[in-house]
């Protein structure tokens, strides 16, 4: 019987293959994870996604991974799938952080360095629509 860890590490592994392949694939669903991740940070004022999740004491780690669960689970009952997605590739870097296999530590550093482009690239697109009107 696999253990908690291995069956994070294998569902880790699934959505960071995901992103590789599909991300590039999908503008939407990667415009979203950047949203969500960049007003989750701007909150705290914290610097970078890696940060925030160094900066989140216990019980807000436990507290936003409730609440990635119930809106995740919204999401998905409402068809809207590209914002589980989203919720789901935070959530998963939440814990990540939390896991002390090598494999895993090793894919969370490429997943927040993705997080922060994603983010870059949220707050550049919201700096031109803020040119334009």
């Amino acid at each position: 019987m696999a253990t908690k860890e291995q069956d994070f590490k294998e569902r880790f592994v699934a959505v960071l293959q995901d992103l590789r392949t599909n991300g590039g694939k999908d503008p939407e669903a990667m415009f979203l994870i950047g949203s969500l991740a960049a007003r989750l940070i701007d909150r705290t004022s914290q610097p970078s996604w890696a940060s925030f999740k160094s900066s989140m004491t216990p019980p807000a780690y436990a507290s936003l991974l409730s609440d990635f669960e119930k809106q995740g689970n919204q999401f998905h009952q409402d068809g809207k799938a590209k914002h589980a997605y989203a919720i789901q590739v935070l959530a998963i870097s939440l814990i990540a952080r939390t896991q002390t296999d090598p494999d895993v530590r090793t894919g969370e550093a490429f997943l927040d360095d993705m997080l922060g482009f994603l983010i870059a690239a949220y707050r550049k697109a919201r700096a031109e629509d803020a040119k334009l009107n």
